[in-house]
């Protein structure tokens, strides 16, 4: 497997660094304006912002990309989120800070774009799932370590968003230095949501939640942590675990639902985040339960997207599963929009108890659903399914990825 990547290591260290230098951020900014004494709504408001940047970006950032090619895009885009870090720094207003989320939406959009495809035409039937894989971890393992640049802002508060610059200007360095081939970029066409909805209801409504569920997570989850008493090393250490956890259960999750009825597994996790966000919200468990528990919760939400898009795809032909990805893609991106808003409404009206009773109850509809699912339509026979891939919730570009890596037959 190691021959697999060894081809695109320039990438691989570019989403690592690109990860552990913006994937904090969203805490981050969360954090701020919460010591500033803004209410929920408004870090709601700044966090919904971000996804909105990346939905819109994901469906438009590929005419740019084709016109000045991969190299300079990538340089362009990643520019423009260094220089969006250091603002935060400089301009200290809740109205900026919403706009520069939404650029920084926008912007990284068009570095995933640039990278899956990058990534897809690289790889081959015979290594693709590899190359999927390692894609996975640097994306992920970047995000988890870069939640512990939190705890710079303790000796100086601008520090953190001057590290963002620096390791974002860095991993620019891999890219402009590479010998590979600029690639082109084949137009995904997602599937219409009224198609969708037919072919799977399941996929889609349970993408759509999930998207809700970890959009509200990553735009309060540190707010919680802090309002129920934890400092930022917690914060740093709960989100981090979240992500973590999120990464361990998927193949696991994924094995299981291989080899039994997928939608079983889909509920299964559905209803178990939604019990594990019940202690979170009612009880006072202290910094060791509390983080334990997150890290459940992340392995459970987690394996929910990429589950649901293995049970949409159980209904599909190979050529129709782009399109649909795709479409599941954007379908996720909705429900994250929402999800902040959503959260903080929780937060408003019931406290910090507020975040996780909204994400169980969340949680528990697409439980519901998915159990009145299982009565209106037959499985798919687990001889008939498709093997479980661990994909992200990035842009429609990774369903490409995704899509063509070869079907393997686990039975």
């Amino acid at each position: 497997m190691l021959n697999s990547v060894y081809p695109v290591r320039a990438l691989l260290l570019a989403i690592f660094l690109l990860m552990a230098g913006s994937g904090f951020l969203s805490t981050l900014l969360a954090v701020r304006l919460e010591v500033a004494g803004a209410s929920a709504g408004v870090i709601g408001l700044v966090a919904t912002a971000y996804f909105g940047g990346l939905m819109l970006g994901s469906m438009r950032v590929e005419r740019v990309i084709a016109r000045i090619g991969h190299i300079r895009a990538f340089a362009a885009f990643v520019t423009v989120y260094s220089a969006s870090s250091l603002t935060y720094a400089i301009l200290d207003n809740p109205g900026v800070w919403t706009m520069l989320r939404f650029i920084d939406g926008f912007a990284m959009a068009g570095v995933f774009v640039c990278l899956e495809s990058w990534l897809n035409q690289q790889a081959s039937p015979q290594n693709r799932s590899g190359v999927l894989a390692f894609y996975m971890i640097a994306l992920y393992s970047g995000q988890a370590a870069g939640q512990f640049l939190l705890n710079l802002g303790d000796s100086a508060p601008d520090l953190p968003f001057m590290v963002s610059a620096i390791l974002l200007s860095i991993a620019l360095l891999p890219v402009l230095l590479t010998r590979m081939e600029q690639p082109r970029i084949d137009a995904v066409a997602p599937f219409s949501l009224k198609r969708l909805y037919k072919v799977s209801p399941l996929g889609i409504i349970g993408t759509l939640i999930t998207g809700a569920m970890l959009g509200a997570f990553y735009a309060l989850g540190a707010v919680y942590i802090q309002r129920i008493g934890m400092g930022l090393s917690e914060v740093a250490l709960f989100t981090s675990c979240v992500i973590a956890g999120g990464v361990a259960l998927q193949y696991p999750l994924g094995i299981l639902s291989d080899r039994f009825d997928r939608r079983l597994v889909v509920i299964a996790c559905f209803l178990a985040a939604a019990l594990i966000c019940l202690p979170i919200a009612l009880a006072d468990l202290g910094a060791t339960w509390t983080i334990g528990l997150g890290s459940l919760f992340g392995g459970f939400a987690f394996a929910l997207y990429p589950l649901c898009v293995a049970h949409s795809n159980d209904h599909l032909s190979e050529e129709e599963r782009i399109g649909a990805s795709s479409g599941l893609v954007l379908t996720y991106s909705a429900g994250a929009v929402a999800g902040p808003l959503i959260g903080s409404a929780g937060m408003g009206a019931f406290g910090p108890a507020g975040l996780f009773a909204v994400i169980g109850g969340l949680a528990l509809i697409g439980g519901l659903f998915g159990i009145g699912r299982t009565f209106a339509r037959a499985a798919v026979p687990a001889d008939d399914q498709q093997a479980f891939q661990s994909l992200p919730r990035t842009t429609p570009m990774a369903a490409v990825l995704e899509a063509e890596t070869p079907i393997q037959d686990d039975h």
